[in-house]
């Protein structure tokens, strides 16, 4: 007996996302950012960040602690005596006694070197990406659901509910994006990873509102949603257990377009001050401490956090455009 039952949207969406490499490239750049960020959550990687593994300002180098110890022995080891010079004996002994060893763990591998406090800096990045990562995922998800609650309200009530959010929207949406996030920022004052989730999810709800109540306004008079009507279902039920998830395809894209959005915004806000408060790391953080280092030639930070931060950003928006192109119904 064959299987009559058509395949779901979800199920469509999955078969076009496979066909697609870099889509799957993406995903799995995605999927091993998120590892990570889980990770570093339980204490099993970068959990010791704040340790002091290497010198201040130390550069980038793959020597590790047995490289280390043969080059300081090289350096230090006696000069042959110049018979012209009756004073260079006294002079290689003085070096000798006044030789500096740095000790031993400050002499590990530190591909990306080390900060001003002498941080290494790969671990360093990896805690940076799981504050900013956290942001972005949290703000996202606080927006996505503020603008679908909205979004559902104004558009399958419509009349004055609908004039309502439509005000509050076009306020919202009247200030620059970047003016309304610093100016929320202003007024909480508290710095936070949680404070800074607030500010980006109560200032990016309105992208979600607009394309969620255009949804509700299309679907509230079709056949399905008038027969959950006549069979007395609730208008709550027929918001959220019968349009919702015929809807719920638009919600999943603006979610992954806000998860980069935010996480940028969260850099900018860390750069200028606004962000996480000290003692707190993240990619925004070390942009900020790597302008003062650029001026003295250290660019080992920058150069870590900036392609991490690029990394990750460019996996999502390319996931998020074959992700889009894969639910969209229109394609077969």
């Amino acid at each position: 007996m064959t299987d009559t039952l058509s395949p779901g949207l979800w199920t469509l969406a999955w078969r076009r996302l496979r066909t697609d490499r870099v889509a799957m490239a993406s995903l799995g750049v995605v999927l091993a950012f998120l590892a990570l960020l889980a990770l570093a959550g339980m204490g099993l990687v970068a959990a010791d960040w704040e340790r002091e593994v290497g010198v201040n300002y130390a550069p980038p180098s793959f020597i590790g602690a047995a490289g280390a110890d043969a080059a300081v022995q090289a350096t230090q080891a006696p000069l042959p005596p110049n018979p012209f010079d009756p004073l260079a004996a006294d002079i290689a002994a003085l070096g000798q006694a006044g030789a500096v060893v740095p000790p031993a763990a400050k002499r590990a591998t530190l591909p990306f070197g080390a900060d001003k406090w002498g941080h290494d800096i790969v671990r360093k990045t990896i805690k940076g990406g799981q504050t900013s990562i956290v942001v972005g995922l949290g703000a996202a998800l606080l927006a996505v659901v503020l603008g679908t609650l909205f979004g559902a309200l104004a558009g399958f009530y419509g009349g004055v509910v609908d004039d309502v959010f439509n005000w509050f929207y076009s306020i919202f949406t009247s200030i620059p994006s970047i003016l309304m996030i610093l100016t929320v920022a202003a007024v909480l004052q508290q710095k936070g990873v949680a404070t800074i989730v607030l500010i980006l999810g109560l200032t990016g709800w309105t992208g979600p509102f607009r394309l969620i109540r255009a949804e509700y306004i299309k679907h509230k008079g079709r056949e399905y949603v008038l027969a959950a009507h006549a069979i007395g279902a609730s208008n709550w039920r027929k918001m959220f257990a019968h349009i919702f998830p015929n809807v719920s395809h638009v919600a999943l894209v603006q979610l992954s377009i806000l998860v980069v959005g935010f996480i940028k915004a969260e850099v900018i806000l860390s750069f200028l001050g606004f962000g996480v408060p000290v003692g707190t790391v993240s990619w925004g953080s070390m942009l900020n401490e790597a302008q003062n280092e650029l001026i003295l030639g250290k660019w080992w930070q920058l150069a870590a956090a900036a392609s991490a931060m690029a990394l990750l950003v460019t996996a999502f928006s390319l996931l998020t455009d074959a992700l889009r192109d894969a639910l969209d119904p229109k394609l077969t």
